[in-house]
């Protein structure tokens, strides 16, 4: 299944899962079926796990080009809330977000093409954080925006005084400051 958001080409999916007396089974990433859904081809080349306690805010983390990043999320245990924000000049969600609860009941992936920031905060006390990405770490290419950023205003539905932050994240700039994308239609 997939859902389309308010930010052009973000997708949510879902896989169908197979319950019975043994437990359960889910096909949690089939190629073939994923470029259809997304409708063009994509390389992953490399997977992710991230395991954080309540509280941790992860983001906002994109690489800028030529070294950007698509990235398919999701949760295998816990809950979070999933923030992605679009940072593409001319686009006509330039500036907006999304916020979407992802959780290993639910079942949720999310799609973040390249363009997009991306950052998330536990919920439940611990989560372990899975995701895919279709370009490797480039140190040169990194980049965030601040999360308590004013213009963006985001609810992360966890007090700024309760989050946990690496320096690296609690020093990023602004979105006015930030570095951006163009949008390529």
């Amino acid at each position: 299944m997939v859902v389309t958001t308010k930010l052009k080409d973000v997708f949510l999916l879902k896989t169908k899962l197979h319950s019975d007396a043994r437990g359960s089974f889910k096909e949690a990433f089939n190629l073939k079926i994923f470029e259809n859904y997304i409708g063009k081809r994509i390389n992953f080349c490399q997977d992710n796990l991230s395991v954080s306690r309540k509280g941790v805010i992860r983001g906002l983390h994109y690489q800028l080009d030529p070294y950007s990043q698509s990235k398919l999320v999701s949760v295998v245990s816990g809950k979070v809330l999933d923030i992605v924000v679009d940072l593409r000049e001319g686009s006509p969600s330039f500036g907006k977000y999304i916020s979407q609860e992802l959780s290993a009941e639910n079942g949720f992936q999310l799609f973040i093409p390249r363009g997009f920031a991306h950052g998330y905060i536990t919920l439940s006390e611990k989560s372990i954080f899975h995701y895919k990405v279709d370009e490797y770490y480039h140190p040169e290419s990194d980049s965030g925006i601040a999360a308590n950023d004013n213009t963006l205003g985001i609810n992360w539905q966890i007090p700024e005084s309760e989050w946990i932050q690496s320096e690296k994240d609690k020093n990023h700039p602004s979105f006015s400051e930030a570095a951006l994308f163009n949008y390529k239609n």
